[in-house]
């Protein structure tokens, strides 16, 4: 059975510059130093670069923990990795920042060698420990996410989204390396102490930065994750003992005299509807989910699905270029979301549409004047105050005098 993670739907706020650049340096390395070039002009070269960059346990040196990670031993080898990397790098890079991106790559490919050295001899390369930190990464920052695989089994052939919590623990850690290595103790050419040592560095490091907010927190993480768990749990323990309408044997706590309150019909449609519209997001179906929505609040306009939900359908939107169609999703996340994580983005998104597409530079205004106040990133800040540039140049009041950043 052959399982191959693609993409993910998890978001990237920043362009990840390392990560794209890391795929790069370990491409033009693997040209340089693959041994299959040995036969070839380049072959002293290679040789010489893999006998000093190798992580040697008989032969140990302090450059080798950084070095032998961009090394790899043939092109299925750096494959593999790179699409790993690709498919979970981009994300984390994108939520740590560039310069805190690229300590932890390199670190846990340290940490990963240092795994290795304690419980194995021989030698190592290769970019799976740096990336065993980085995946494991991703599950902490993203862990009701949604990796798309491509699946081949025997005549089944297709693709699927499954969450990034059940595909990262079961069959990434769990069956590909803690199984793997129980089945062949020793019998396989790949390090599997590394890779373990490398996904407990990048959870357990990712856990305690996201928990001393040294990393932005959001409602994607696993910590809020948890956080929605217990609630769900202390509200069920709550409501346990509790009597339910309708239960044999229950009484209402209190008896109301007079005329009956008559409660709202249920609309069926609007319900199934919903249900339809998660349906699709969960699959990667925007097109549809888009379709849904716009039957949902043609039925009912003031229909306003999960924050999830609504901020993906507005991006959507803004996507197709129906603008006022995602500006109207947009105010309904503000309005329903006020104090969201994502709120001062979609501040400076409803700023920008305002002011680019519909005019509305007075609104923009204020919009982008709030959002750039709660941004704490600068490239974020700067983007906001070029928008409230434009804005206050449409309504004739010229650019700000006041520096976009103000110190602290």
């Amino acid at each position: 059975m052959l399982i191959i993670p693609y993409k993910t739907d998890a978001p990237e706020r920043r362009y990840p510059w390392v990560n794209k650049a890391l795929i790069a340096v370990n491409i033009l390395v693997f040209l340089i130093a693959n041994p299959s070039m040995r036969g070839g002009t380049l072959g002293g070269l290679a040789q010489q670069i893999l006998g000093w960059g190798t992580l040697n346990t008989y032969n140990l040196q302090l450059h080798q923990f950084l070095s032998y990670q961009f090394l790899h031993g043939d092109a299925f080898h750096i494959l593999g990795n790179i699409l790993f990397l690709w498919v979970f790098g981009n994300a984390v890079n994108a939520k740590m920042g560039n310069a805190a991106y690229l300590l932890f790559y390199l670190a846990a490919g340290i940490f990963a060698g240092i795994g290795f050295t304690a419980t194995s001899n021989g030698s190592c390369i290769g970019a799976s420990g740096s990336i065993a930190g980085v995946t494991t990464a991703f599950l902490v920052l993203f862990p009701d996410s949604r990796i798309t695989i491509f699946y081949w089994f025997w005549f089944y052939v297709g693709t699927v989204p499954i969450r990034a919590l059940l595909l990262i623990t079961i069959k990434i850690i769990l069956w590909d390396n803690i199984v793997s290595m129980a089945i062949a103790p020793g019998m396989s050419s790949v390090a599997y102490s590394a890779h373990i040592a490398g996904y407990i560095y990048g959870f357990f490091l990712c856990l305690v930065l996201l928990a001393l907010r040294a990393l932005p927190r959001d409602q994607y993480d696993v910590l809020a994750m948890l956080k929605r768990y217990r609630q769900r749990a202390e509200y069920r323990a709550a409501m346990a003992g509790q009597p339910q309408f309708g239960a044999v044997g229950a009484q209402p706590a209190t008896v109301f005299r007079g005329r009956p309150v008559q409660a709202e019909p249920i609309d069926e449609d609007i319900i199934e509807l919903r249900k339809e519209i998660a349906e699709a997001l969960a699959t990667g179906d925007g097109d549809t989910a888009v379709e849904k929505y716009e039957a949902l609040v043609h039925r009912d306009n003031e229909q306003v699905l999960s924050r999830r939900n609504m901020l993906d359908i507005a991006n959507r939107l803004k996507t197709l270029e129906r603008i006022p169609q995602a500006v109207s999703a947009y105010e309904k996340f503000l309005k329903a979301y006020p104090t969201d994580g994502e709120a001062p983005q979609v501040r400076m998104m409803l700023g920008i549409l305002y002011t680019k597409y519909l005019q509305q530079h007075e609104a923009a205004e204020q919009l982008l004047r709030e959002c750039s106040e709660q941004f704490t990133d600068p490239a974020m800040q700067e983007r906001a105050q070029q928008w409230l540039a434009a804005a206050l140049e449409a309504l004739g009041r010229g650019p700000e005098t006041e520096p976009a950043v103000k110190p602290t």
